[in-house]
């Protein structure tokens, strides 16, 4: 091999050795993915079985749910161990978790971010509240989604006598990360991607665990090209480049200067302007239940004391909120965040969740999940898969299923208010609406309200411990939780509260006193 730092990307994988440890980045349809070194670890597999044996770990979703991103890594043999944020995106790598082929954990998305931090430092790992009383939490699983899975990932310590959770170091052998572009020197600049997302922090973790880090480029630049704030990993961190020219924005998008940032003036006025029109036009869609939930929300968005609130939306019905706040024009109200690390601009979803057109700001995940983490996140509108009588809330197992909670646990535990929103049952729901009246026509066969969630993604009884306003809000009503359990306090107009809503939950909620009816307007179409 040459003494530069450019190879193939069949060279770049050569250099990860059976049994390392190897940190990922990306955040689900592609999103900073290095997809051309990921297919060539996978080609590297399949003709020769090596590497073997890694330890694969990422903080956020990265895949297709088809071929690509974590479905490059889902071979039996090619890994033995998986610590992953989340992982829809891989649904081959979900069945081997499933069927105990691999050792599967989870953690935080913004501990797995932090945690590469406190590795390249050299400091004794993340010491955090964030998963007390979660499935992160040694008491109530430490990280283990199956049974193959036989260590804790954190243990409680106790400082100033207060508990927290030490989430324990490992070294990192390889880091595998992605960024727009390389000088000679191999310097990395992050200029035309839609995130920084944890590049810098693997980079760092693998550099000073005397690891090796990969860095997947579009562009080679000269020498002395990029300007020094421009820079993002110096080259000193880097062993080796591989530049792919056929580089994306998204698996679909080959590149838009609105999901880097870069537009500004005229072009980007224009840009806003297009993207009202498109989320004016996504808001007008055929009304049902989604949004009848979304403007329940809305109004709490806007019922926290702050004259501009910082808010974070989750997938979900919350894809709905965030439109009907575009299509309102009213982003001026609020301090808008993703756990990507973007503020502003025009919120992406599906596959595309993770980016945003126009953004008007982006930071390294690490930081942003420490302004989380500090206090500063006003309102978090999450979804749900299921809660229970206690206001604890499941996301991150379902059906027996690794989902993972990506961000949810580090955002959800640490927002001064959640609106949890979500439908109340699943599997054969039907619902009629729009004429001010909610009905429903068909129960469903799955309950979403049950005794006691199958894993728990954020806890309720730490969440009155921590003092957080907590609501949970369905089509058909509104909960809240409380020191004696979750209570409904509203009740969706044209709805039967015997059976519509309590013989569809599996325990009996506290009913308010006042019990409300609900605004008639967010069940009329239009």
């Amino acid at each position: 091999m040459s003494s530069s730092k450019f190879m193939s990307a069949a060279e770049a994988v050569q250099l990860i050795q059976d049994g390392d440890t190897v940190g990922l980045m990306g955040g689900g349809g592609g999103l900073m993915e290095a997809t051309h070194v990921f297919e060539a670890v996978q080609a590297r597999f399949l003709a020769t079985q090596q590497p073997s044996n890694l330890t694969v770990m990422h903080a956020l979703g990265i895949g297709d749910k088809k071929t690509k991103g974590m479905n490059c890594f889902a071979h039996e043999g090619l890994v033995k161990k998986v610590i992953g944020g989340h992982w829809v995106w891989s649904p081959a790598m979900q069945q081997l978790a499933l069927s105990n082929k691999i050792q599967a954990y989870i953690l935080p998305g913004g501990v797995s971010s932090q945690l590469m931090r406190e590795i390249g430092a050299g400091r004794p790992g993340l010491i955090s509240h964030v998963g007390l009383g979660t499935v992160c939490d040694p008491r109530f699983g430490g990280g283990r989604m199956n049974e193959a899975a036989n260590e804790d990932l954190a243990e409680v310590i106790q400082i100033d006598g207060r508990e927290w959770l030490r989430y324990k170091p490992f070294p990192i052998h390889v880091a595998i990360v992605r960024a727009s572009a390389a000088d000679e020197d191999g310097n990395i600049s992050f200029e035309h991607e839609a995130a920084n997302l944890d590049a810098q922090s693997l980079a760092l973790a693998a550099r000073n665990s005397g690891g090796t880090v990969i860095v997947q480029v579009k562009e080679r630049l000269p020498k002395g090209a990029l300007k020094a704030r421009e820079v993002r990993i110096p080259s000193a961190w880097v062993d080796a480049i591989v530049v792919d020219p056929n580089q994306q924005t998204s698996y679909d998008i080959p590149f838009d200067p609105a999901f880097s940032g870069e537009l500004t003036g005229e072009a980007r006025a224009s840009s806003e302007a297009e993207d009202h029109v498109r989320e004016v036009a996504a808001s007008q869609e055929a009304f049902s239940e989604r949004q009848a939930v979304a403007r329940r929300a809305h109004v709490e968005l806007f019922n926290t004391g702050k004259p501009r609130p910082v808010i974070n939306y989750g997938v979900g019905v919350p894809d709905a909120v965030a439109k009907l706040i575009a299509a309102r024009n009213e982003q001026h109200r609020i301090y808008q965040t993703i756990e990507h690390g973007t503020y502003g601009g025009t919120l992406m979803d599906g596959v595309l969740f993770g980016y945003a057109r126009n953004a008007t700001a982006m930071l390294d995940a690490a930081t942003q999940f420490d302004f989380y983490g500090g206090g500063g996140l006003d309102v978090a509108c999450l979804g749900f898969g299921e809660f229970d009588a206690e206001g604890s809330v499941n996301v991150s197992r379902l059906g027996g299923v690794t989902v993972g909670p990506g961000g949810f646990i580090d955002i959800a535990q640490n927002a001064k208010k959640v609106v949890f929103c979500g439908t109340l049952a699943a599997k054969g729901v039907q619902l009629q609406t729009g004429d001010g009246q909610m009905r429903v026509l068909q129960q469903g066969s799955v309950k979403k309200l049950v005794t006691r969630v199958d894993q728990i993604t954020f806890s309720g009884p730490q969440g009155l411990v921590r003092g957080q306003e907590v609501l949970y809000l369905t089509e058909r009503g509104s909960f809240r939780l409380t020191p004696q359990g979750i209570e409904l306090f509203e009740i969706a107009p044209g709805i039967d509260l015997q059976r519509d809503i309590l013989d569809q939950m599996d325990f009996v909620p506290r009913i308010a006193t006042d019990l409300k009816l609900m605004d008639a307007a967010h069940f009329r179409a239009g």
